[in-house]
């Protein structure tokens, strides 16, 4: 049983963050003051109504080439000032990028976080891929490979620094910290939450069996989520097997879905064509969204759940079109209430 999260399946949701504003009206979309009181009263409605958790993306510019003049608030200063504001919800990030911020200060940072929402934040942490937003700010942007191996040194020294009663040293081969003192210590022990995500099997599924509570896939698919599975599975035996030691048997699977919800199909109907643009086919939207495995009536999407839970995910983070308070409140009632 993972210590973090016993066997409950847990529902979270990626809050508003200006781009994918949800459904603010033509005049308001690019309004960054009322895109945040509309991330602030989706936060506040999802832990008044019961959902496990809530998210941001942490990019600074929109992924989507058409987008890139939208808003988009930073993660971590949307996720502190919602953490304000809410009681009992997990805050965490799908996911940071570790090329962003120094590892040192995002220990720091995630254990501010931590006291600031008593005990809810979450570290949720990728590699990094979006070679268009590193130029743009600046940042390099080395191989994939040598991304993955900064994440590992990265997570050796954020675990360092929250769990050494003093200070912490490390000498690697891209990061290397000395004395660095992390007060205070996050509230939860051993630590908060690690959730890595990414999808690539050969240098970024062995981090996650080195490092992770959690694992986390972006719009995968049942198929693409059991193939996930089962060599993530293989690489904790193999660690297991060299270093003698229990490597995480029991990391929880996660994936990150889209969600269109609604009473009727005529209803979800017209959400996707408000929504798919003028390029695509509906056949073409659905195909992008994970073949529409979790858009529909609560009845379908409850199926679509279903074959996830059959391979053992147990954390479900969804991305809701078409979000407001009502559609939350009917998935909590229709969906999260009969699983």
């Amino acid at each position: 049983m993972n210590q973090y999260t016993g066997n409950k399946v847990q529902f979270g949701l990626a809050i508003p963050q200006g781009w994918r504003g949800g459904d603010l009206s033509l005049q308001q979309e690019n309004d960054p003051v009322k895109q945040y009181e509309f991330s602030k009263s989706i936060s506040i409605a999802a832990d008044n109504i019961g959902f496990d958790s809530i998210y941001t993306y942490d990019h600074l510019i929109p992924f989507n080439r058409n987008d890139l003049n939208k808003n988009i608030f930073e993660c971590l200063t949307l996720l502190s000032s919602v953490t304000t504001i809410t009681k009992r919800i997990k805050i965490g990030q799908i996911v940071t990028c570790n090329s962003y911020r120094n590892p040192s200060l995002l220990a720091k940072i995630i254990s501010t976080l931590d006291v600031i929402s008593k005990g809810r934040s979450e570290l949720g942490i990728g590699a990094g891929w979006y070679g268009r937003e590193y130029e743009a700010y600046g940042y390099d942007f080395p191989s994939h490979a040598t991304r993955i191996n900064q994440l590992d040194e990265a997570l050796t020294i954020i675990k360092a620094m929250w769990s050494s009663e003093g200070s912490a040293s490390f000498e690697g081969k891209y990061y290397r910290i000395i004395d660095a003192i992390c007060n205070p210590k996050p509230i939860q022990k051993p630590h908060p939450i690690i959730m890595i995500g990414g999808s690539g099997q050969k240098y970024l599924l062995k981090v996650a069996a080195k490092h992770a509570d959690r694992y986390n896939l972006f719009f995968g698919s049942p198929s693409k989520m059991k193939r996930k599975i089962s060599v993530l599975k293989e690489y904790c035996k193999s660690l297991e097997s060299s270093r003698r030691i229990n490597y995480h048997k029991d990391i929880q699977y996660s994936v990150v879905l889209p969600c269109i919800v609604r009473d009727s199909e005529e209803e979800v109907n017209q959400i996707i064509e408000q929504y798919r643009g003028k390029d695509k086919t509906v056949e073409q939207y659905l195909k992008d969204l994970v073949n529409g495995i979790s858009i529909g009536i609560p009845e379908k999407i409850l199926k679509g759940i279903n074959e996830y839970l059959d391979l053992g995910v147990t954390h479900f983070i969804f991305q809701f079109t078409g979000l407001d308070e009502n559609s939350l409140k009917l998935f909590y009632s229709k969906v999260i209430r009969k699983v």
